[in-house]
């Protein structure tokens, strides 16, 4: 079986699981793990800010506690807290940052934006028109700390405005909001890393799917290879067994046709030399009576007319006997697979002669184009006249059946194949054709493309085998819609 055919015979339960193995572990990942992945750190980025915006917190009480413990005036204890937080930075880049404001608000202090401080930014808005810092107002007054999302310049550069999610802890001593956010950005870069982390592990998973699938689809392959290798051995094996049980019924069938045609063809050949002596002995009476009284019928046929074909007729008849006589004896022969006679010296000219003059109203009905061509002078060689004549018959009849229409010629030639040192009969015509799959079993016993028109697939295989009994090797060569042409050739090397 081709291997495209082999392909198609895969199970599919080697395929789809494969697929959908990779399918859902694509699905798994980029689908169900990453989301949970960038939730849980937004969640922990969250908490992240939210513990350092405590720190800051507890960082202003201290310094509060000093002026209420008479340590620091107000004013220097504000001073200091403000330094301290200005110059705190966190995070990757060490750029994240704490800010102050107060609830009218205003910008106490900003460490990228000391422009700000001390101005009123009640109406300061992000590109969204949010006004933040409003936003924290409210989210102290009614929580006393929280989150509030918006869009903020990028660390310190003003020029990048990027989405922000703050935490904001009011202190009320002061009357001061403390906070400090997260970049969305470095959320995403972070995640963007990790899916990259993940993409490379998964290519590296698929990639150990993919070679387990490949191995396990090469073994499917090598599997299915051997089953269809043993299933075609087992099918040679019964249809040798098989063959084996008709060549024995045809034995006995032959057999039993050979002993009840035997007889009435025996009778047939018997009868027709004493036929053969009747005319000759009634001739002569019916030429004087036809010479005193005028020609006159016979059976519907002038005395003229059944004179000259007479002798033809009888003649016919004798030999179509011994065909059906030899045809019985090689049918048997076939069937014991016995050696035939081989005592003839058989002038192969003579043969095709015969042969195409046996057929004549066969061809005359197929083809109004039928020529012969024979080399002169071709050697004799030492075989069964008979059978060969039988070969010719067989394939001249099948030229004729193959014929579409009359128009379409048949042409046999014989000549000497100087190269193969062998006698060559080829016989071609423009028929109908035949296709690579018949033409390789076209020589198979019981093999027939003709099975409803009465075929037996017995013709061309006992023609083949008469050919091997004279060493000899029969061959076709055709494509559909343009003919065939069957060439016979027997070496004369076995003269």
């Amino acid at each position: 079986m081709p291997e495209k055919k082999i392909l198609n015979a895969l199970p599919v339960q080697i395929i789809i699981p494969v697929v959908l193995t990779v399918l859902l572990f694509v699905l798994t990942i980029f689908f169900l793990i990453l989301p949970i992945v960038k939730d849980q750190m937004m969640t922990r980025k969250r908490e992240m800010i939210r513990e350092l915006t405590n720190s800051a917190w507890s960082a202003l009480d201290t310094y509060w506690e000093k002026e209420t413990a008479g340590l620091m005036h107000r004013d220097e204890a504000q001073k200091y807290a403000m330094e301290h937080l200005r110059h705190i930075r966190y995070g990757p880049e060490m750029k994240d940052y704490f800010w102050i404001n107060d609830m009218h608000p205003r910008i106490v202090m900003h460490p990228y934006r000391p422009d700000m401080e001390g101005k009123d930014i009640s109406y300061y808005s992000d590109p969204n028109g949010k006004l933040l810092f409003v936003e924290f107002v409210k989210k102290v007054e009614s929580q006393g700390e929280g989150y509030v999302d918006y869009k903020w310049q990028w660390k310190d550069d003003p020029g990048k405005i990027v989405p922000k999610i703050s935490f904001v802890k009011g202190f009320s001593p002061w009357g001061w909001i403390v906070g400090t956010g997260i970049y969305i950005e470095d959320v995403r870069a972070e995640i963007a890393s990790i899916t990259r982390r993940l993409t490379i592990m998964c290519i590296g998973i698929l990639g150990i799917i993919v070679g387990l699938s490949s191995y396990i689809i090469f073994q499917g392959l090598k599997s299915e290879r051997g089953r269809l290798k043993a299933e075609k051995q087992s099918r040679i094996q019964q249809e040798q067994i098989f063959q084996a049980a008709k060549m024995t019924s045809l034995g006995t069938l032959v057999s039993g046709v050979a002993h009840e045609i035997n007889n009435p063809i025996t009778s047939v050949m018997l009868n027709a030399p004493i036929l053969q002596k009747v005319w000759k002995s009634i001739d002569p009476v019916l030429q004087k009576h036809c010479r005193e009284n005028g020609d006159f019928k016979i059976g519907n046929m002038s005395y003229g007319q059944l004179q000259k074909r007479m002798p033809l007729l009888i003649e016919d008849i004798a030999e179509g006997a011994k065909r059906v006589k030899v045809i019985v004896d090689d049918l048997k022969n076939y069937a014991r697979q016995s050696p035939p006679a081989m005592n003839d010296s058989v002038d192969i000219n003579a043969v095709v002669k015969k042969s195409a003059a046996l057929v004549n109203n066969l061809i005359k009905k197929s083809t109004n184009h039928f020529s012969i061509e024979c080399e002169n002078n071709l050697q004799t060689f030492k075989g069964n006249a008979h059978r060969i004549e039988q070969v010719v018959i067989n394939l001249l009849v099948n030229a004729c059946q193959a014929l579409t229409d009359s128009s379409q010629p048949i042409s046999v030639a014989t000549f000497y194949d100087t190269q193969n040192q062998s006698l060559c009969i080829q016989i071609a015509d423009e028929g109908k054709g035949m296709t690579e799959e018949t033409m390789e079993r076209i020589t198979d016993p019981f093999y027939t493309t003709k099975r409803e028109e009465g075929g037996t697939g017995l013709g061309l295989s006992i023609c083949n085998k008469i050919i091997k009994d004279h060493q000899g090797s029969m061959t076709f060569t055709s494509s559909p819609g343009k003919g065939t042409t069957a060439t016979v050739k027997i070496p004369v090397s076995i003269t």
